[in-house]
């Protein structure tokens, strides 16, 4: 049997990830960042669904943040399994999550140091 789960991206245009199950394997489609509204980033700090590690595989299908952005959570919260992209999605996405993990680390810097935001200390995702 084979069954396809939204993990985010459904009902809104951010978030992509969705579950592919089949002959006991999990692979993610996408694994990207929810972007936008206040309600919809706090989603990216919500554990994921399912257990990071027992995801087979992700696909990514193009590098755009809410496509990709999610993947370093991922890794940290577990996944240890391949990560399949083309060669072009591959080299943007390493350019996209750099600057990311950058531009999350200097908003958590100025937040720690203006003391705005309600987390103490402030963190990068």
């Amino acid at each position: 049997m084979i069954s396809l789960t939204s993990l985010g991206g459904a009902g809104t245009v951010t978030g992509s990830k969705h579950l592919l199950e089949a002959d006991g394997r999990r692979i993610l489609i996408d694994c990207g960042l929810f972007q936008g509204l206040k309600t919809l980033r706090e989603q990216n700090w919500a554990p994921l669904q399912i257990e990071p590690s027992s995801i087979d595989a992700v696909v990514l299908t193009h590098a755009h943040l809410d496509h990709s952005g999610y993947l370093p959570k991922l890794v940290k919260d577990g996944f240890r399994g391949p990560i399949l992209a083309s060669a072009a999605t591959r080299d943007v996405a390493e350019i996209i999550l750099r600057d990311s993990g950058h531009i999350q680390e200097k908003d958590a810097e100025q937040a720690n140091r203006y003391g705005y935001g309600k987390h103490k200390p402030a963190l990068p995702l």
